[in-house]
């Protein structure tokens, strides 16, 4: 399934759920596996950046904060991304990804992506995201508002792996 299609699916079904969750809470979303998001039999790896945009429109509406970040004129950018693999998935698998906010700081927000596909873990997703109002980068707690006590070691472990780069 094209990344714009399920975009559109995903926001659809989530207005339902709209608001329905904390912001720092875990959100769940589910996809199928079609023949559009594979190669000869498992997930292409690029699918999973997909997958993981697509979580984040899930969550950002299920925290009750998509609207307004639009009516404030922002938007967001996935600044950079790791995709750790654990077993690869298979074609027609149903998957569940489970997304949190796990750390932001005065310029981005990092998000955690955790993808099960039959009895586990097949990869984890971070996503190292900021919010834009043209081109100015607005303070994730203007739309997030959550504090953390200290950066978590996924997340200096990411930051190293991008300043190796």
């Amino acid at each position: 399934m094209s990344g714009l299609l399920r975009n559109i699916i995903t926001f659809l079904l989530g207005l339902a759920a709209y608001g329905s969750k904390a912001v720092g809470s875990v959100t769940e979303l589910n996809f199928w596996v079609t023949p559009f998001d594979s190669g000869i039999r498992v997930l292409k790896s690029d699918k999973y950046l997909q997958l993981a945009e697509s979580a984040q429109i899930d969550y950002l509406i299920k925290v009750g904060k998509l609207f307004t970040i639009i009516h404030a004129g922002a938007s967001f950018v996935n600044v950079a991304q790791l995709v750790m693999f654990s077993r690869p998935v298979s074609i027609f698998s149903r998957i569940r990804v489970e997304t949190q906010l796990i750390y932001a700081d005065e310029k981005c927000a990092y998000f955690s992506h955790v993808v099960h596909a039959r009895n586990g873990q097949a990869a984890e997703v971070l996503v190292k995201m900021k919010f834009k109002k043209g081109r100015i980068t607005v303070a994730p707690s203007s739309f997030l508002p959550l504090s953390f006590a200290a950066v978590p070691a996924r997340v200096i472990g990411f930051e190293s792996a991008l300043a190796a780069h």
